[in-house]
């Protein structure tokens, strides 16, 4: 049974006045299916996943239908058809998603300014300065759900309380479809039946660890001595999880939050070997970063490469720019010098990724007088404006117009890393 099934379901049924959870974490339902369903009303209410159904393809979304199989995002495929042979694949599109994504946040933005965007679909708000004209927390996620599923067909899941941890914590117990209040004088309650891996920061090897101190619930966390948490973990992440499983977390909710890093990876359907194809498929990669960078107004001091080999063995390569950039000439062209500087060079490859790291605002970057970088960023901006007018693939680069069978599709990465 997979944990993201919506088994285990917490909600609140009963409408509340309590005004102590006053940030919000709004996540999206299957985002990416749900909005395939869109335009396939016929099966809702069945096994679906998106995705390519390539030998290597992974799934990028299911349905909560096909959640009960086990089947969950970034499992392969073929695992996923697997478990849930009655599954139904549909290829993604990520236009739709972004489009769908600037819906949303234009929704959350009408209730307060205090919006803070994670990924594509979920974010935080806090609505303390937006009580006095829309009601409780209750009342505001209620309206804003109700909204968002008339003006889209999307549904949210919201969770309310007066940390950030504790709201989406709360929001991940009310899906799918719920809305989950958890009052400040509440959140102990809430949180200390929770298990450790709930805990922000506490992933495999963590929760190994505290279950050899017999550690298995946050409650556990909370009780146990500071110094036997940072004998097992380390001071830092003791502090952390101690200061989370006391519910406290002082972050407020950050309006203009940047991008860490914007990244793009495509799995081939086959090892691929030759060199001038893997280059060709950098600069497609490129080619999306660079476009990302400029529609989010970003330039990046650094490129990296993630190439992946044999039984799933990955290395990546970074080189800071002597200027930042928004080209995806430039970007491609440390790519390739990356790939081949590599010791991979030659062996076939199952995965490439081009990312842009250490972003800044376009306007806070003075170009140089003489750039070589201009011509070609006037050419690309052209290709943007064509691009919006008439969709992608519009007008491609003709070094690009092959190769089209070799990948089954690129994914889109940012923030930590994780897909959009």
């Amino acid at each position: 049974m997979s944990k993201q099934d919506g088994s285990g379901r917490q909600v609140t049924l009963e409408p509340t006045d309590d005004r102590t959870a006053s940030i919000l974490h709004l996540d999206m339902d299957a985002f990416f299916a749900s909005v395939e369903l869109l335009d396939r009303p016929e099966l809702r209410g069945k096994p679906v996943v998106v995705g390519h159904r390539g030998a290597r393809s992974v799934v990028t979304a299911a349905t909560y239908e096909a959640r009960r199989y086990g089947v969950n995002s970034a499992m392969p495929m073929a695992v996923a058809l697997r478990r849930c042979p009655s599954a139904i694949v549909l290829e993604p599109h990520y236009e739709r998603y972004q489009a769908a994504s600037r819906s949303v946040m234009q929704i959350l933005g009408d209730v307060t300014p205090l919006v803070e965007p994670l990924s594509i679909d979920e974010a935080f708000l806090d609505v303390s300065g937006a009580m006095a004209l829309f009601g409780p927390p209750y009342v505001i996620a209620t309206e804003l759900r109700s909204r968002i599923r008339a003006e889209t067909g999307l549904v949210a899941s919201v969770g309310a309380a007066a940390t950030k941890f504790v709201a989406k914590l709360a929001s991940s117990r009310a899906k799918p479809d719920g809305l989950l209040i958890v009052p400040l004088a509440e959140t102990l309650d809430f949180l200390r039946p929770q298990p450790i891996t709930a805990l922000w920061g506490v992933g495999t090897a963590s929760a190994q660890r505290l279950e050899r101190l017999g550690l298995r619930t946050i409650g556990d966390v909370a009780d146990a001595p500071l110094d036997a948490l940072a004998r097992a973990l380390g001071p830092a992440s003791a502090g952390h999880l101690h200061e989370l499983s006391h519910g406290r977390d002082p972050r407020p909710v950050t309006v203009h939050r940047a991008e860490k890093t914007i990244g793009h990876e495509v799995t081939f359907e086959h090892d691929i070997a030759d060199r001038a194809s893997i280059e060709r498929e950098l600069l497609r990669l490129a080619d999306r970063v660079a476009e990302r960078l400029r529609r989010g107004g970003w330039v990046a001091r650094t490129v990296s490469v993630k190439l992946r080999f044999g039984a799933f063995e990955t290395i990546t390569r970074t080189q800071t720019l002597a200027e930042p950039t928004d080209v995806a000439q430039r970007i491609a062209a440390e790519a390739r010098a990356l790939y081949t500087a590599s010791p991979v060079v030659g062996q076939g490859l199952r995965l490439v990724g081009v990312r842009a790291e250490n972003l800044l605002p376009t306007g806070a970057v003075a170009r140089g007088l003489w750039n070589d970088d201009e011509s070609w960023r006037d050419a690309e901006e052209t290709v943007d404006a064509l691009t919006a007018k008439f969709g992608r693939g519009a007008v491609q680069r003709a070094s690009l117009l092959r190769d089209e069978t070799l990948r089954r599709g690129s994914v889109p990465t940012s923030g930590d890393g994780g897909v959009d």
